[in-house]
């Protein structure tokens, strides 16, 4: 856009200038980042402290529980049975045939006689010892189901499938399954997949006891059982029917009440011996549990297996106290040294009885070398069970030995306790030692997971006190940064104060000057003397408001927002007689100026004009402002005198428009061309400060 302004001497109306008043406006406080900055350290300090402090909240709590779970089960393992492997020599259990597979069906099903509501079956492993004496399970199969069902119903029904997924093994405790109270009269395990055994690498299924509870009786004791197939080679010791004979491979050691010693008798061989047991009332008997005398710990023990245990003996129930209507309740007939355990267990029919003695038909004879024969016997405890609860626990018990050894009584026979303790139910105690197995299994793993918490929590207090570290360096760094920045803002605040007053003064008190001279050649004309006197009043006014409002021209936003005629008033102003031309290029670009680059850019052109006025003797100037998005290019040309050979030595560029482009952050370049005159080069970047701060809005 061309436009070429001559200069006049018309009086200038209140709309060609900008608005200003006379009264002092209420500067804008030019605002710092000190404390926002500082403010926002501290918020984001707050916050990640907040995060972390969560998180090890959240971690504290998580090794409080795994604490708390670890000290329970501790707890609970110090309430519970342990395990206590039995010694000596015994039966084994039912073994299989050896497969070659381990994906081979192997099958035992044991015939309850009748219809029973089944609670709970529970699998004893057969146990051996490994080489470095820890002691494994031999033969458990991995994955297998249990079938039960009735007469009636002879495919029957899973009521509990274990893959290898289930990781039941290892182990050396029993495992307990929960039935649900599914009536059954036959019960039925198969495998699928078999386990090896370690002394010769064959696939075999090997159960050392399986007992089926209804209540706390075992209705499985001493059934019969059938099987898929059987060990030939071992049948005494591994056929199906030891799979019911009620001996255990644990000692039973409860870890519960007192010690109890076995009571312990010996009497001639030619004296029949008996004991008795007055039950105080008629009860229902329909099973006796004999505990045997607990042997030595010495390795090896210094006692047989069968040590006390009558090789034949009845065990008859009567309600007169002289037994003269006794009847058989069961027989104990030993036939071989496998036939012996820490427990003798029989079943027998539900009988009524007060009085239940057991008559030795054959006594167990032990004769030391060089010593007459004795007979002896003794029991740990005689359990009378009525649907598996023990009725003869604490009454009175006696007998025909003359004597008992290391003061032994027979109180002993019932008092409830063995040498390790009390005695349980037998479904009890394979319970404890079922979850005993459980707990042992679950605590190295809580204990490897709570050291790992540990080490996680103190991994994050590392990083939670680097963190803290590296903060507050971050807001030492910013808060000084912040007060640097503010020097800067002050210094910058003084300069443009100063360049501001400068300009804007300079320029008025300039113009001021050159109407006096104008008044002075126009006295003759009265009424363009009145007008230049008129001029000069407005002129002084207006230095008196800029003089006050200096500090708001900081701030003011309405300033200077139409370049073009503001370059034209200010020329006509200052530069009265000079021939001007303006050429404007961009205008869309120069509305979207920010008002404080447009208020310096104006007043860096003032200064210039006022620079030509004072020093260049110049009769004409020409002014070219051009903005596109890569900036804005101001060029203004004189053909004056040009600078002086001092100035040039000097830097060329006057100190008041150096101050001015900086205040923009500008280029400014003076040029002396050959054929005469001076040219200003202002170019200022759009983007001042890297690509997050621009000159356009």
């Amino acid at each position: 856009m061309n436009r070429r302004a001559a200069a006049n001497k018309e009086p200038r109306t209140k709309n060609q200038e900008p608005p200003r008043s006379g009264a002092p406006m209420k500067p804008k406080q030019t605002s710092t980042r000190t404390m926002p900055c500082a403010f926002s350290a501290l918020a984001i300090l707050l916050c990640l402290c907040s995060l972390s402090s969560a998180e090890v909240l959240s971690r504290q709590t998580s090794i409080s529980k795994h604490k708390q779970q670890l000290a329970e089960i501790d707890s609970q393992l110090t309430r519970l049975a342990n395990y206590n492997p039995r010694s000596g020599v015994g039966v084994g259990g039912y073994r299989s045939s050896r497969q070659n597979q381990a994906d081979h069906l192997e099958w035992v099903e044991i015939d309850l006689g009748q219809t029973y509501k089944i609670d709970e079956v529970i699998l004893v492993p057969e146990i051996r010892r490994s080489t470095n004496t820890t002691l494994l399970t031999d033969g458990f199969p991995e994955a297998f189901r249990i079938l039960a069902g009735t007469a009636a119903d002879q495919k029957g029904k899973v009521i509990a499938s274990y893959t290898s997924d289930d990781n039941i093994l290892p182990r050396i405790a029993p495992l307990a399954i929960a039935c649900a109270g599914i009536e059954a009269s036959w019960i039925r395990l198969e495998t699928t997949t078999l386990s090896p055994r370690a002394w010769n690498g064959g696939y075999a299924l090997h159960l050392f006891e399986m007992l089926v509870f209804s209540g706390h009786e075992n209705v499985a004791l001493h059934q019969p059982v059938k099987a898929s197939s059987q060990n030939i080679q071992a049948a005494d010791k591994h056929n199906p029917a030891l799979l019911v004979d009620g001996f255990l491979p644990y000692v039973m050691d409860t870890a519960k009440g007192e010690r109890s010693p076995a009571f312990v008798a010996t009497s001639s061989p030619d004296q029949p011996g008996y004991l008795s047991i007055d039950l105080g009332k008629a009860q229902t008997l329909d099973q006796v549990h004999l505990h045997a005398v607990d042997l030595s710990d010495a390795i090896p023990q210094k006692r047989f297996n069968n040590f006390g245990m009558p090789r034949h003996m009845i065990v008859e129930g009567a309600n007169a106290e002289d037994f003269n209507d006794a009847i058989t309740l069961t027989e104990f007939k030993v036939a071989s040294v496998f036939e012996a355990g820490p427990i003798l267990m029989k079943r027998f029919p539900a009988t009524t009885c007060r009085y239940v003695r057991l008559r030795v038909l054959e006594p167990s004879i032990e004769a030391p070398p060089h010593a007459p024969a004795y007979n002896n016997i003794g029991f740990a405890e005689i359990e009378l069970l009525s649907r598996g609860i023990n009725v003869a626990k604490t009454k009175e018990a006696n007998g025909n030995y003359g004597f008992s050894t290391y003061k032994r009584t027979y109180s002993s026979l019932t008092d409830g306790r063995n040498f390790y303790g009390d005695i349980l139910p037998i479904r009890l105690w394979l319970n404890e030692l079922a979850l005993r197995h459980e707990l042992e299994r679950q605590r190295p793993q809580l204990a490897l997971r709570l050291n790992e918490l540990y080490e996680e929590q103190k991994s994050l207090l590392n990083r939670f006190i680097a963190l803290a570290v590296i903060l507050a360096v971050a807001m030492i760094i910013i808060l000084l940064v912040a007060r640097i920045t503010r020097m800067r803002q002050l210094a910058r605040v003084r300069l443009r104060l100063a360049a501001d007053l400068h300009d804007e003064l300079g320029a008025n008190l300039h113009t001021i000057g050159l109407l006096s001279d104008l008044a002075t050649e126009s006295r003759e004309d009265d009424e363009a003397f009145a007008d230049i006197q008129r001029r000069i009043r407005s002129e002084a006014d207006r230095s008196g408001a800029e003089v006050r409002g200096c500090m708001d021209l900081l701030a003011l936003n309405n300033y200077y927002e139409n370049l073009e005629a503001d370059m034209q008033r200010a020329a006509r102003r200052i530069m009265a007689k000079l021939d001007h031309e303006l050429i404007i290029e961009g205008e869309p670009y120069l509305q979207k100026l920010k008002p404080r680059v447009r208020v310096d850019l104006f007043l860096f052109y003032k200064e210039c004009l006022v620079n030509i006025s004072r020093h260049a003797s110049a009769t004409a100037f020409s002014s070219h402002l051009s903005a596109d998005k890569a900036g804005v290019s101001l060029i203004i040309r004189d053909n004056g005198i040009g600078i002086s050979v001092d100035a040039q030595q000097d830097g060329m560029t006057p100190k008041s428009l150096e101050r001015r482009a900086g205040l923009l952050r500008a280029k400014v370049r003076i040029d002396h061309p050959s054929e005469g005159g001076t040219v200003v080069t202002l170019t200022i970047p759009a983007k001042r400060l890297g690509i997050f701060k621009s000159i356009y809005l």
